[in-house]
């Protein structure tokens, strides 16, 4: 048994004051608006994605801030993340999206992602019809499906089927563990927590833990302070 004791260190990333980008930023993501379609912007993208000095990551800001429908103040773009029709995506103040994240957007979808969310290295979203509430924890590696095949009619291959698109909504301050995968159609209430590598296949209520493949309920949040919340 190890004899290291556990030890409590104070948030970081959920307690940061946000500022506004600086204004060179923003007119920088002007000027590309106005100089590339979304083709040249996301080549130029490409260039930068996986640069490791402040101005790869500057580059990388300004360029989705030119291309997103709505791009935040205090965003942090990690080397390496994708973007799949950006134009549909909307990101609040303070994200965070770690490297290797893929949001794979669609031509006619809607992706939110809100304000303090932070999303860990290599998390996947078929961002069809999502929303990510703010000050929710994007485990790495998690995942969500939007969408699935109806597999019908039976005498063709499934991925000839037509697809079904399902919203999915995380509610604020809720919790997706590392690996977990959250299935179309889904809600996740606020402040839920849901475990590590869970695949969550029904609604979550607000400030329940769920957990296991299927997620099954565990047991209800009952700090006082998320009492009082509901």
């Amino acid at each position: 048994m190890s004899d290291r004791a556990t030890r409590s260190v104070p948030a970081v990333h959920g307690r940061r004051t946000i500022e506004a980008d600086p204004s060179f930023e923003l007119g920088l993501a002007e000027y590309l608006r106005t100089r590339h379609d979304p083709r040249g912007l996301a080549e130029l993208y490409g260039r930068f994605a996986h640069g490791e000095s402040d101005f790869d990551a500057v580059i990388r800001r300004a360029v989705l801030r030119a291309l997103a429908r709505r791009f935040g103040n205090g965003v942090t773009v990690g080397r390496g993340v994708v973007f799949r029709h950006p134009e549909t995506v909307e990101i609040g103040d303070g994200g965070l999206l770690g490297e290797q994240a893929v949001i794979q957007g669609r031509v006619d979808g809607t992706c939110t992602i809100g304000d303090h969310v932070w999303i860990g290295p290599q998390a996947y979203f078929d961002a069809r019809d999502l929303v990510i509430e703010e000050s929710v924890g994007w485990g790495p590696g998690a995942k969500v499906l939007g969408s699935t095949h109806t597999g019908l009619p039976a005498n063709v291959p499934i991925m000839q089927t037509d697809l079904e698109i399902r919203p999915v909504r995380i509610g604020a301050w809720a919790d997706i563990g590392v690996n977990a995968v959250i299935l179309p159609g889904v809600t996740i209430g606020r402040g839920a927590i849901v475990g590590a590598g869970a695949v969550v296949t029904e609604d979550v209520k607000p400030f329940s833990i769920v957990a296991g493949v299927p997620a099954r309920f565990i047991r209800q949040r009952d700090d006082a302070t998320a009492a009082g919340a509901r």
